[in-house]
């Protein structure tokens, strides 16, 4: 019997406020969170309250509506260099999400006609609605598509959270599970727990749960006897930047990709369009604060004066993935594909 899951959504709008699921809280609680001011916002994508690229790509939108809705200039240039300003002061939070700068270059273009402050808002927000909209449409499109890679009674092996709760609704490389599930396949899932911030023990293992997938939770550096012992069937993973030659994800999924490639073991991306980019030669990774190393929920673990180094991501050449999956299609060898395959 196909399983039906609940629509929830990790951020929407509600009358003259954003409101998020604040995934810092998970798993002990499901919070929701009201942002009413830009200054709100920036601080919940610097605290990882909302993560994920898709959901920053929302996060992003909503941000510069709100920032129309609430500034009282009445004059619609003053109002245009304001929301560029807070357009800046968003995409700044975090460099290496591409979906986050797509989702306030598309609102800002969206009023560069408007005429009137009135018509200017209006315009933002209807945007920044379609944006999330879109999203929803988009992951499930791509988790059918994806979840033809999926055989009944297949082990899924993925790394931090690109679920639900990383997109506006549904996911990417968990969205593909969920499509699987959808038809009547029997798929379970191995969690790597993706340290310092623990999305997949925290996050990914609590959305799967919630939906009664069976999932077994793995520490980090398990990954690849795992795979040796031939529990894994295939590893699909999200991202949060796909340039010309290479995939930026949560770091440790260039190690994912290696240890996958040794083991013959599928490894594919799951990943919208809008996290492609075609542009950028030189990607600025994140580098986070040390304390997240140092301290873990609030408890030292390390010297406080050791020296750290944290990036939030690393780089994956295409050579190590099977395949990159988006909403209109499988891109099959990536390094070397010219062209989307929609058959």
């Amino acid at each position: 019997m196909d399983q039906q899951f609940d629509e929830k959504l990790t951020i929407f709008w509600d009358s003259d406020a954003i409101v998020l699921v604040d995934q810092t809280k998970l798993p002990v609680s499901y919070e929701l969170v009201r942002i009413t001011t830009l200054n709100q916002l920036i601080n919940a994508i610097k605290t990882l309250k909302v993560r994920g690229a898709p959901a920053l790509g929302a996060a992003g939108a909503y941000g510069v509506a709100l920032a129309a809705q609430s500034n009282k200039n009445r004059s619609i240039v003053k109002l245009k260099a304001h929301l560029h300003l807070a357009a800046k002061s968003i995409i700044e939070t975090r460099p290496t999400a591409i979906n986050l700068f797509f989702g306030v270059d598309r609102v800002l273009k969206a009023i560069e006609p408007c005429i009137t402050v009135e018509e200017a808002r209006e315009v933002a927000l209807n945007e920044a609605l379609s944006i999330a909209e879109e999203d929803i449409v988009a992951n499930k499109a791509l988790g059918c598509i994806g979840a033809s890679l999926l055989k009944d009674g297949d082990v899924v092996m993925t790394y931090c959270n690109a679920g639900r709760l990383a997109t506006v609704g549904w996911g990417t490389a968990l969205g593909i599970v969920r499509s699987a599930i959808q038809e009547g396949k029997r798929i379970t899932v191995y969690a790597c727990e993706t340290r310092p911030l623990n999305q997949g023990s925290r996050i990914t293992a609590f959305e799967l749960l919630e939906d009664n997938i069976p999932t077994t939770l793995i520490t980090d550096n398990m990954a690849a006897s795992v795979m040796k012992q031939g529990k894994i069937d295939s590893v699909i993973v999200g991202a949060d930047r796909i340039t010309q030659t290479s995939v930026y994800n949560k770091v440790g999924t260039y190690m994912l990709a290696i240890c996958a490639k040794t083991h013959d073991v599928p490894f594919y991306v799951a990943a919208p369009l809008a996290t492609f980019d075609h542009e950028s030669s030189v990607v600025e990774i994140e580098e986070r604060d040390a304390n997240e190393l140092i301290f873990c929920r609030g408890k030292q673990i390390a010297p406080l004066s050791v020296q750290v180094e944290n990036p939030a991501f690393d780089m994956t050449p295409k050579e190590l993935v099977t395949a990159i999956i988006t909403e209109e299609g499988i891109i099959n060898n990536p390094h070397r594909a010219t062209s989307i395959n929609r058959s």
